[in-house]
């Protein structure tokens, strides 16, 4: 299983074949799991990605299990 690689940045564009967009606004993306990466804070494989470029984000409480990577520009809310 391949997992994200959020060392130094995270660039989405790398892994767009295997993540499905579900909304995108201004400075922040919510995407499916079509592929089965493994979350890099875990190494599971998480159903869910939230990227953030925003300082400030508010969204519902996942129902599940969830992970958190910083990465210099950007938050990733990972949700299992």
């Amino acid at each position: 299983m391949e997992q994200l690689d959020a060392d130094g940045g995270f660039d989405v564009h790398e892994y767009r074949h295997g993540l499905k967009l579900l909304k995108q606004d201004r400075g922040t993306m919510h995407l499916a799991n079509r592929k089965g990466y493994a979350c890099p804070a875990c190494g599971e494989a998480f159903d869910r990605l939230f990227v953030s470029e925003r300082q400030h984000n508010t969204f519902n409480a996942p129902t599940g299990a969830f992970c958190l990577t910083r990465t210099p520009d950007e938050i990733l809310l990972l949700t299992h």
